[in-house]
């Protein structure tokens, strides 16, 4: 395991302390916990897509939760047993409980969730505030630099 120190730029980058905690403790995360598969997808510039296998469930045993940039997944079977006896002689299709934690950058929000054919799809887009898009800012000019170009323009047709 290969541990990388962002001290040096802790010391520089103000603001940046929840990526610089989320790089570091990111090793600390079990990883080898890969239940249920999924794929991240770029759809549009500001657009992403996670969808998740989840074949067995169905839509009211999963949960979505957006808080805090931070989009929980969760699963959890219904007993599926009878009397107290399992029907199945054997079990290949794996439907154990599970959750899946996703960290979302600022302003990316949660837009949809849609289920079909035993795949989870959730619609992300980074809606940006106002206050944060780039705008063009005007340049004024004060009336005596309006007048300096016609002014040193007919001096130099009177010399």
């Amino acid at each position: 395991m290969r541990t990388i120190d962002f001290t040096p730029y802790r010391r520089s980058a103000i603001g940046f302390d929840r990526l610089f905690d989320l790089l570091e403790t990111s090793d600390r995360l079990d990883q080898w916990d890969d239940y249920p598969p999924y794929d991240l997808e770029r759809i549009g510039e500001d657009s992403y897509r996670i969808t998740l296998a989840v074949a067995g469930f169905r839509p009211d045993e999963i949960e979505i939760t957006a808080q805090s940039n931070q989009l929980v997944v969760s699963g959890r079977k219904a007993d599926q047993t009878a009397d107290g006896k399992d029907r199945y002689l054997h079990r290949g299709i794996t439907a154990r409980a599970f959750e899946r934690r996703f960290q979302l950058a600022d302003f990316v929000e949660v837009q949809s969730a849609n289920f079909e054919d035993g795949l989870l799809r959730i619609g992300l887009k980074r809606e940006l505030p106002e206050a944060m898009k780039p705008r063009h800012i005007a340049i004024e000019t004060s009336a005596n630099d309006r007048g300096f170009l016609p002014k040193l323009k007919s001096r130099m047709k009177a010399a």
